[in-house]
């Protein structure tokens, strides 16, 4: 996209009303007031003023049984071509990839966060773009609460889902809902992921379509998104949720990043 047309768009208020065909749902997605706007526009590595790299492997107590060894190394992770790539590589046995968060460095309660992405392709893939409640250093997950804004899995290329976890929903009892491109995939092209959150509800969008939206009469325990959350951006290999890669798995797998936006 153009330089000049994203700062157009980053500026401007958007007023329009999108239905969700399933839940026969309507909403206002209102950009008003830009306050965080990360485009990727210097090359290297990211900004430390507002992402901190996470090191480590599953041992660090992120689990999910993930293969990924994730690095600050450049062949993982920089900031080219006005994005931010986040690559998986095959090293004989074993996976590196990548994983930042803005813990401490940038948290927001409420608002609408975005980030257009173009998606890997492969089994055994997991890039996900989602959110830690900013208590989760002294809170157990899933205490903390987790919003998912967008997960995916390499195999399903048509597919993302969007999900909640807190106590009570957490892990396999996500309060979840997927999205499916019809006739396209999302590794052929870039596509924005967002939610508006608010006190009393969490809107999902795909490209500024509106297809689920959770309120705490949904949840079976406690709501625990009012408070500030941190962003996450990384791509796990393996794990309980995508498996193993396979043979057909091609390596590496890049997860490019056009921009992340934060609007009140």
């Amino acid at each position: 996209m153009n330089l000049n047309i994203k700062s157009i768009l980053s500026l401007c208020v958007l007023l329009a009303i999108y239905s969700c065909n399933e839940d026969e749902k309507q909403t206002v997605v209102t950009k008003t007031q830009l306050v965080m706007s990360e485009e990727f526009n210097t090359n290297g590595a990211p900004d430390s003023s507002l992402w901190s790299y996470d090191i480590g492997n599953g041992n660090n107590g992120w689990g999910n049984n993930e293969l990924q060894n994730y690095t600050d190394n450049s062949a993982n992770i920089k900031i080219e071509d006005g994005m931010l790539k986040i690559t998986a590589i095959k090293q004989g046995s074993t996976y590196t990839s990548a994983r930042i968060q803005t813990k401490g460095k940038f948290e927001k309660k409420y608002g609408r966060i975005e980030a257009r992405i173009k998606m890997p392709y492969g089994k055994g893939l997991w890039p996900a773009f989602w959110m830690l409640g900013a208590n989760s250093g002294t809170v157990a997950w899933p205490q903390c609460g987790e919003i998912d804004i967008m997960e995916y899995l390499g195999s399903k290329p048509t597919s993302i889902f969007g999900s909640v976890h807190g106590p009570g929903y957490s892990g396999g009892e996500a309060i979840t809902k997927n999205y499916t491109l019809s006739n396209d995939r999302f590794d052929n092209d870039f596509h924005v992921f967002g939610i508006e959150w608010d006190e009393n509800y969490i809107n999902y969008y795909v490209d500024n379509v509106l297809y689920n939206q959770i309120t705490p009469a949904d949840v079976p325990g406690q709501w625990v998104f009012n408070q500030p959350f941190y962003m996450i951006l990384n791509m796990a290999v393996g794990g309980n949720f995508p498996g193993s890669p396979n043979s057909s798995t091609v390596f590496p797998q890049t997860m490019l990043v056009d921009y992340v936006r934060v609007y009140q």
